[in-house]
């Protein structure tokens, strides 16, 4: 009677680490997935609909595709390189939501942005809720993110590359990029748990709305 209770005391014990174990490693594999697709989501989300609303932009202005295609190309280099002012808005909402004004957060934001770690350690906890990343992880995001830019990027360039006139090629990469946007999307949805069609109207429509309104202000400059 003795030995079973003790047979039965002790597999219990090894289901239990055993079922421990295998939950602990399928949060981290999770996890680490998870960070995987949200920098391809910020990489891409604005590779596509930032180069896209300047090409339209420039097409408006009825730049010749080489001079589109330059100025998207130099987009998309600086882009991947750098977002550090996009980050610096990011942190003024964070700390506006605590009831900060302008003028009281400006600081704050201006000696965060000169002490790289305190920025790091910031951007980790209070925008993303996450914990500061090892090194390697660190690396892993930042390439991660201008690797999507980078290809988001190429997407509404692409015409601009095969076809001499600008306004066919604005046409085809406006085709071709709704498209993208309209995918891209869908698929962003699924991993983020939104209903995938809201999610791929809603991102094609933003990104419609930034070209058509980068080329109707470059239409109404060449007719001033």
């Amino acid at each position: 009677m003795v030995v079973e209770e003790w047979r039965r005391k002790k597999g219990d014990a090894w289901v239990a680490e055993s079922s421990k174990k295998l939950l602990t490693h399928h949060k981290e594999n999770h996890f680490t997935a998870g960070e995987i697709v949200r920098d391809i989501i910020i990489g891409v989300s604005d590779g596509l609909t930032v180069p896209f609303a300047l090409a339209a932009g420039l097409s408006g202005a009825d730049a010749p595709s080489s001079l589109i295609l330059t100025a998207g190309l130099s987009e998309i280099a600086a882009g991947a390189i750098s977002m550090g002012p996009e980050r610096a808005a990011e942190v003024g909402e964070i700390l506006a939501g605590y009831g900060l004004q302008p003028d009281e957060y400006g600081p704050v934001v201006l000696a965060l942005r000169n002490n790289p770690q305190a920025w790091l350690d910031f951007m980790m906890k209070f925008e993303l809720g996450m914990e500061k990343p090892e090194g390697k992880r660190a690396v892993e995001s930042a390439l991660t993110i201008s690797l999507s830019y980078v290809v988001g990027g190429i997407v509404p360039l692409l015409p601009y590359m095969l076809i001499p006139a600008s306004w066919k090629a604005m046409l085809t990469s406006i085709g071709v990029t709704l498209v993208a946007l309209f995918f891209f999307g869908y698929v962003k949805g699924f991993f983020t748990g939104n209903r995938p069609l809201s999610s791929a109207f809603q991102t094609t429509l933003i990104g419609a709305l930034a070209s058509g309104a980068a080329y109707g202000i470059a239409i109404v400059a060449r007719a001033l």
